[in-house]
């Protein structure tokens, strides 16, 4: 109960979820069950008595998780350290920036428990120098600061039910975090966090017009100039009597290839050649005459780069004053890129369903059988799905029984007995779903999307297919999977 205390503290933040009870029955082994749920070497719980961890220790490694999963287990966290409450001083929030050093932190902490023994009320003095102490125990785990700084949570909270917790939480950010922080306050402090989930996507320009087309990227409030060219392209005139036609051939010859070397250097510019896609999260096409949309169209313009191209827009000047302006004009877009993602996303999801193209699968039920039959290619989660996984076992038969549970599930008793003799199960391990998809999607072949609810489809994907669903990699006919096949029913009738 201690564990689920702690698990509701930091994951069970969102809305609430109405819906049936999807459950799978697994055969029971014929040796003792092992844990059935390998622990994500990112995420693990640990409990010492009173004294709780949960440690990110691989949130750097962006090999191994993608950085999408890692914001929202930051969102998760943040949700959860702001929410947390403690009574005087006693929760301390510390933040090393890389480079720091571990000594010069340490022998703060030292001078912090000494000016911390002259508290006068015995309870708050016990609690922040329990704090203390804990924040030396964990920074001896650390030989040196990690690459990305060290975020590090711990001090006593007063759960739900008025009892009090001692939490300490300590992990490497996915990316470098530039904040310096020592605080002993009544909460945690997550400004810094905050900072971390802002984006810094790098975007594309390129702005072109007939003098020429300058290539550049925005990433934050960092602007750059990868390169820019010139050309001499001959204007259009009304003389030269029978080379007229000749003229104009030579014209539309040169913008042609005019277009054709734009293409070509924003495939150079924009494509990573080790992993052969876009190293921009969007592109943004800019100039004052119809270059930028004939390019746009053009035959020569990589599709991987059609493909991220948000928005056309018109400018007075080229060069580097055309790549100010189509910055500006622009804001808007840029800082609903994720927006945008996310309407394309669920837009493609709601185009497989209206065609009927049996491409499409939603419900915790079908999805996770789609995603064992590895024909799920996408899968699209609410970031705030409120169900948790349950894996149970049947003391009796040592049946396990894994079900997905919603709120109003849980608080219904007959969830947590066996159907046929109404005796107890045994929970064996309980997970936020979201949670098991982030640590196991990869299994599956797939990639993993989480949307929310603010855009219209979104809205409109939660509420009318229960925040999951997935877009498959082929037709597949969910009913007929329920349904016995001749073939069985032949085999059963011998």
């Amino acid at each position: 109960p201690s564990q689920q205390t702690l698990a509701v503290i930091l994951f069970q933040v969102g809305g609430r979820r109405e819906g049936w009870v999807p459950s799978r029955r697994v055969p029971p082994p014929a040796s003792p069950v092992p844990s059935p749920l390998p622990q994500s070497p990112s995420a693990t719980l640990r409990s010492d008595c009173s004294l709780f961890y949960y440690n990110f220790l691989n949130m750097a490694d962006a090999h191994e998780t993608d950085k999408n999963i890692e914001i929202w287990k930051i969102k998760k966290l943040i949700k959860a350290l702001e929410s947390a409450r403690g009574n005087g001083t006693s929760m301390i929030s510390l933040i090393m920036p890389p480079r720091d050093q571990i000594s010069r932190v340490a022998k703060m902490l030292g001078d912090e428990y000494g000016t911390a023994s002259n508290i006068k009320s015995r309870v708050n003095r016990q609690s922040v120098l329990g704090a203390i102490t804990s924040a030396q125990q964990r920074l001896k785990l650390y030989s040196k600061v990690p690459p990305n700084g060290l975020v590090l949570y711990t001090g006593t909270i007063v759960t739900e039910d008025g009892k009090e917790k001692k939490v300490t939480i300590d992990f490497e950010p996915f990316k470098p975090i530039n904040a310096s922080l020592y605080l002993c306050d009544n909460k945690f402090h997550t400004e810094a966090l905050n900072e971390l989930l802002e984006s810094d996507d790098k975007f594309g320009f390129i702005v072109m017009d007939g003098n020429g087309t300058l290539f550049g990227t925005l990433s934050g409030n960092t602007r750059e100039v990868l390169h820019k060219f010139t050309v001499d392209l001959p204007k259009k005139h009304g003389r030269g009597g029978q080379s007229a036609l000749r003229f104009a051939r030579l014209r539309m010859e040169k913008r042609h290839n005019y277009v054709r070397k734009t293409a070509e250097l924003a495939t150079q510019f924009f494509i990573n050649p080790a992993t052969s896609q876009p190293n921009v999260a969007g592109l943004i096409l800019a100039g004052s005459a119809d270059f930028k949309t004939e390019l746009s169209q053009s035959d020569m313009f990589d599709p991987r780069l059609q493909a991220k191209i948000l928005n056309v827009v018109d400018v007075s000047y080229g060069g580097e004053n055309g790549f100010n302006q189509a910055i500006e004009l622009s804001a808007e877009i840029l800082s609903n890129v994720k927006f945008i993602q996310e309407k394309r996303l669920i837009g493609k999801y709601f185009e497989e369903i209206s065609q009927d193209t049996g491409k499409y699968v939603f419900g915790v039920e079908d999805t996770l059988k789609a995603l064992e039959m590895g024909a799920v290619e996408t899968l699209i989660v609410w970031e705030n799905l409120d169900i948790n996984r349950y894996v149970l076992k049947n003391g009796t038969t040592g049946e396990i029984i894994i079900k997905h549970l919603g709120k109003d599930q849980e608080a219904d008793q007959s969830n947590f007995r066996d159907a046929a003799t109404s005796a107890e199960l045994e929970v064996q391990e309980k997970m936020s779903l979201l949670e098991w998809f982030a640590n196991e999607y990869k299994r599956f072949g797939c990639t993993l999307e989480f949307v929310t609810n603010k855009s219209q489809e979104g809205s409109q994907f939660c509420r009318g297919f229960g925040g999951i669903g997935g877009i498959l990699r082929y037709q597949l006919d969910m009913r007929s999977l329920d349904e016995p096949s001749d073939d069985e029913v032949y085999e059963d009738s011998d």
